[in-house]
């Protein structure tokens, strides 16, 4: 094994990456208290000096994971995102770029990038864009159809809520919520419009309790999906070693046979011999 092999495997080794779990922990601790203007006060500089401290081994171990895989590093995406973090926050705290100096407590988000059940939920979530983004495209045009029918029959009334097609989306988006829906819009405007419920009582139980379980069932779909295929190379790779395996094992049966065929031959020239 090379030098860079052996590096790979001692950064990526189970005990390092636990290590770097708990600075990552550590590290969201200190960010937060950093926050507070008496802690800062009283224990500012130590603060600093972990935060320090603690971002140094993260540019130590990109640096080591650079060495072991060179410019295939860059191949996988949640190294692109270390690496995004790490250079995010070895931004100067002063000059025109110091704005982005707040966004490394983006560091607490390596969490998703070591863990690997975390990994697993963002990667469903990703791969699940496509069906929410047609989920999406249909509540959209579900709002937009509820929007001009409320616009209609209740915009003169109640201006405030349904008086433009924007303000009528932004009070049917609260209703999708059930944010307040029912005393604080729904009884209002069937005080004026005695059979309004028959509008908004089919949208709440379209938009909320179909569509949205719709993006949660395309989620678990997709997490069932990547989980099984998951498993499916999981076994394909072990019946791949076992089929080795037992071939090696074989060819080593057919060679002692041989061997021992061998010894026969031999012990029985001998015999005739003697």
């Amino acid at each position: 094994m090379s030098s860079r092999e052996q590096v790979g495997a001692w950064i990526e080794s189970t005990r390092i990456q636990r290590i770097i779990i708990v600075l990552i922990l550590v590290n969201a601790v200190t960010l937060g208290l950093e926050t507070s203007s008496r802690i800062m006060a009283s224990y500012g500089g130590f603060l600093h000096l972990l935060d320090r401290v603690i971002l140094a081994a993260f540019v130590a171990e990109i640096l080591l994971k650079l060495f072991a895989h060179g410019l295939g590093f860059f191949r996988r995406g949640w190294n692109l995102f270390d690496f995004t973090v790490i250079a995010i926050a070895l931004i100067p705290a002063s000059g025109p770029l110091a704005v982005l100096r707040a966004l490394r407590v983006l560091r607490v988000l390596r969490l998703v990038s070591v863990s690997p059940r975390l990994r697993f939920v963002v990667e469903a979530l990703l791969k699940a864009l496509p069906g929410i983004a047609s989920i999406a495209s249909l509540m959209l045009l579900l709002f937009y159809v509820a929007a001009v029918i409320a616009t209609g029959l209740f915009g003169t009334g109640f201006p405030q809520w349904f008086g433009t097609l924007g303000r009528s989306m932004y009070t049917l988006f609260q209703i999708m919520t059930l944010e307040s829906w029912s005393m604080g819009i729904v009884r209002p405007v069937m005080d004026v419009h005695p059979y309004a419920w028959l509008f908004f009582i089919p949208f709440i139980l379209i938009a909320t309790f179909t569509m949205l379980n719709l993006f949660i069932g395309i989620i678990v779909d997709t997490m069932q999906t990547l989980h099984d295929d998951q498993h499916a190379a999981e076994r394909e790779r072990i019946e791949q070693t076992v089929h080795s395996d037992t071939r090696a094992v074989e060819l080593e049966v057919r060679a002692l046979r041989e061997e021992i065929e061998g010894l026969r031959r031999d012990l029985a020239m001998r015999a005739k011999q003697s």
